[in-house]
């Protein structure tokens, strides 16, 4: 399902890396797609696209926008990349980004960084609690404990431990992470999104 409405186009991860280069922004790609995803998943019905655009920079660094047309292809270019995220939901194709594995350490630290600072930081949405049922936040917890697995091998691949055990430690961390992402789309994000449409910017 592509989106009907031109304005909201995706300009692809080549052009948007260069996007957010051009604004100084130091969060990483993977790392805004995955702050989207968890934005969409979350219980915090308060939550907007607005909210976590201004969360990739600094309190008080957010860039400064000098014409209204250079607001209008800033929402924009944010907004093609938010319903990408929210048609990738809505058929359950969430997954994390694809990573060689030439640099063990590396690839680990990103996958802290999309899980932390990406998925999980969108989802609690800046709340510290939020009601929500018993499982989901069960869910929520092993995730963060999954973040955690990734630190780990970092530390033991800058050890020098062997490759080809941390890369099969890491290809089956990222099967239960792309499991556990697909069961919280599944069981909790797609029922709470209604009329479903790639066009719409809210989280209703």
């Amino acid at each position: 399902m592509q989106s009907q409405n031109e304005y909201n186009q995706y300009i692809g991860d080549d052009n948007f890396k260069k996007f957010l280069a051009h604004y100084e922004c130091e969060v990483p790609l993977e790392v805004v797609k995955m702050r989207f995803a968890g934005a969409i998943c979350s219980p915090n019905q308060n939550l907007r696209p607005t909210d976590i655009i201004s969360s990739f920079w600094p309190d008080g660094q957010t860039p400064r926008l000098e014409t209204k047309k250079e607001a209008e292809l800033f929402f924009k270019f944010f907004m093609g990349l938010w319903d990408k995220i929210l048609e990738d939901i809505a058929f359950n194709h969430l997954t994390l980004s694809y990573q060689s594995l030439d640099n063990i350490a590396l690839f680990a630290h990103i996958r802290h960084d999309e899980l932390e600072f990406g998925f999980l930081e969108g989802f609690w949405g800046g709340m510290s609690e939020l009601k929500l049922p018993a499982y989901l936040a069960d869910v929520a917890d092993s995730l963060a404990e999954l973040g955690g697995v990734y630190q780990t091998l970092q530390q033991r691949a800058q050890k020098g431990e062997d490759p080809q055990l941390l890369c099969k430690t890491l290809k089956d961390t990222d099967k239960m992470v792309n499991k556990t992402l697909a069961f919280i789309v599944e069981n909790y994000a797609l029922p709470k999104i209604k009329n479903f449409s790639p066009t719409s910017n809210s989280l209703q």
